[in-house]
C-alpha cells in the first residue's frame, strides 16, 4: 500500500473503536475515506468532522445478501479504491451458550466478513491490484469455552485471509493481503479497562496503518501479542482443554 496524498480507502465497521480510528487517520495522512455502519449518526457525525474527506454507507454487514450493492455504491462515490479494510465485526462471552448470540456472531463475522472480502477482493482484481485488510483476533488460533462462535469465526477468517493472499500470489493479481490479528483493544467490544495489555483504538490504528505501509501479511496489534500467539499454537491440546477462562 502506499502512504501519500490522494489514496482511497473503505473502512467497514466505523461507528466506532479501531475502524472510527483508523479512518480519522487516513484522513490525516491524505485519504478520502467511505465508512460504513449500522449507526448512521456515528457514521454522519465522523463526516461531519471532514466534510471534504468522508463517504458514508449506512448499512448491517450482518445482511450479507446486500452487502456488494452497498459498497458498489460507496465506491462510485468514491471514483475508486486503493485500500480496503474490514474492521465490522461482534462477539459475546457466552457462557450460557445461547444460540441467538451465536447464530448473530457467525451472520456478522462469516456471513458479513466473507461477502466484505469477496467484494474487495474482486473488486481489486478487476482494477489490477489493492490492498485488503481484516482484523482477526488472537482468539482465532484457538477455540475458547466462553466465547466458541467469536474465536471459531475468526479463525475462519484467519483461513479465509491466507486462502486470498495465496490466491493473489498464483494468479499475480498484485493484490496485498493483510491478516490484523489484534489482542485487546479499548473499545466497547473489548474486555474494559485493565484487561491484559490492553492499548487504546487509536495505538490499534497507528499500528494497523504501519503495517499496511510495509505490505504485511500478518500484524499482530500490539506487537508484543506475537509471543502469545506462539505459545497459542504450541501449547497441546490434552492440556489447552483443562484451562478455565
Amino acid at each position: 500500500m502506499k502512504s501519500s496524498t490522494g489514496q482511497k480507502a473503505i473502512i467497514t465497521g466505523a461507528t466506532s473503536g479501531i475502524g472510527k480510528a483508523l479512518a480519522i487517520l487516513l484522513v490525516s495522512k491524505g485519504y478520502h475515506v467511505g465508512i460504513t455502519g449500522r449507526r448512521e449518526a456515528n457514521l454522519l457525525s465522523i463526516k461531519d468532522s471532514y466534510p471534504n474527506s468522508v463517504y458514508v454507507a449506512c448499512f448491517d454487514i450482518s445482511e450479507a445478501d446486500k452487502v456488494a450493492d452497498h459498497l458498489d455504491l460507496l465506491a462510485s462515490d468514491l471514483g475508486k479504491i486503493d485500500l480496503f479494510v474490514h474492521c465490522s465485526g461482534t462477539g459475546v462471552r457466552n457462557a450460557d451458550l445461547n444460540l441467538l448470540d451465536e447464530l448473530q456472531t457467525t451472520r456478522t463475522n462469516i456471513d458479513g466478513f466473507t461477502a466484505s472480502m469477496n467484494w474487495a477482493y474482486k473488486y481489486f482484481e478487476k482494477q489490477g491490484g489493492g490492498s485488503v485488510a481484516a482484523i482477526s483476533s488472537i482468539a482465532g488460533l484457538r477455540g475458547f469455552a466462553l466465547s466458541p462462535s467469536y474465536s471459531s469465526s475468526k479463525s475462519y477468517q484467519i483461513k479465509y485471509l491466507e486462502a486470498l493472499r495465496q490466491r493473489s500470489y498464483n494468479h499475480a493479481a498484485n493484490i496485498t493481503v493483510t491478516d490484523i490479528r489484534a489482542g485487546f483493544v479499548d473499545t466497547a467490544m473489548g474486555n474494559g479497562k485493565g484487561a491484559f495489555w490492553q492499548c487504546s483504538a487509536e495505538t490499534a490504528a497507528n499500528g494497523i496503518y504501519k503495517a499496511l505501509t510495509k505490505g504485511k501479511d500478518v500484524a499482530y496489534i500490539t506487537k508484543r501479542w506475537v509471543l502469545v500467539a506462539w505459545l497459542m499454537m504450541i501449547f497441546p491440546g490434552f492440556l489447552f482443554k483443562r484451562l478455565k477462562f
